[in-house]
């Protein structure tokens, strides 16, 4: 009995040591663990599907972290609050942004975190709540999804527009306007003979008026001088009226009006009486004896 006694001691005894062990490994493994990650928090409108703990967090391309719980916001019940456990060496700005990514068609999604300037805050590191929270963006999915039902209704609106279009009549139009095209380029094809002889009209046309715009630039430069000289003219009898011209002009018709009526009195003498005009009075008066 005492032998017993002594192995239920010495077992209990080991399986303390060995839970105590075990206690202090699963400690120390929490304080590094905790220690290891810095928590941040981003809000998700719409869906998060293909998200779950322990997906990965990628900032820029490179893997930082993993998600540590999903789960719905208590004012928004479409908002998704992802809690992410970020390497603590990473300084993440409040620029940063946080969106839904996936690896290629088939691939899983994933968090990644783009942007961050310089200049802006760093966002505070803590592994305690409350976490500071990364502002986030719809994810390309999600924009497209927002976007296929007015892509689809444009569509159907120029395909409404389109039937309107190409309804009997105007397919009719188009068919003639096609026809007529056709014996447009027929006809062009047959005289394109006429069309190149025409062209080459036109370029010897072109030729000839050049050398005739040489030949006239002489013309012009005479008639250039001309007008030359009849400005100096102009220029001359503005003088002429302006100055003693004019007085002696005056003169000269008052003289010219005597010698007229002078001449006018001598032409009615001559019709009257020519020969006393031309041989002088002759006749005597009678002398008394």
């Amino acid at each position: 009995m005492e032998t017993k006694a002594n192995y239920v001691a010495v077992g209990a005894f080991v399986l303390a040591c060995m839970l105590g062990l075990v206690v202090t490994l699963l400690w120390l493994a929490g304080v590094q663990y905790s220690q290891e990650y810095v928590y941040y928090t981003t809000t998700f409108n719409g869906s998060v599907s293909g998200l779950s703990k322990g997906v990965t967090v990628r900032y820029n391309g490179l893997e930082v972290g993993r998600i540590d719980s999903l789960d719905f916001a208590p004012d928004d019940p479409k908002a998704v609050i992802a809690t992410m456990q970020i390497r603590p060496d990473l300084k993440i700005h409040d620029d940063a942004i946080a969106s839904i990514a996936s690896q290629g068609l088939t691939g899983g999604s994933y968090i990644e975190i783009i942007g961050g300037s310089q200049t802006a805050p760093v966002l505070p590191q803590t592994a305690h709540k409350p976490y500071p929270n990364i502002r986030s963006k719809p994810s390309a999915i999600a924009q497209l999804e927002e976007t296929l039902p007015q892509v689809a209704d444009k569509l159907n609106k120029v395909a409404d527009k389109l039937n309107l279009l190409l309804d009997d009549k105007n397919r009719k139009a188009i068919a003639d306007v096609l026809r007529n095209l056709d014996v447009l380029t027929t006809t062009i094809a047959k005289r394109s003979a006429d069309i190149d002889a025409t062209l080459k009209n036109a370029n010897v046309t072109m030729k000839n008026l050049a050398g005739a715009s040489a030949d006239i630039h002489p013309v012009l430069m005479q008639a250039n001088a001309t007008l030359v000289k009849l400005q100096k003219l102009s220029t001359d009898a503005d003088n002429v009226v302006a100055g003693d011209g004019v007085a002696q002009l005056g003169a000269l018709i008052g003289e010219s009006r005597r010698l007229v009526s002078s001449l006018t009195k001598l032409s009615d003498e001559l019709n009257r009486e020519p020969t006393r005009v031309i041989f002088g009075d002759r006749r005597k008066g009678y002398t008394p004896k």
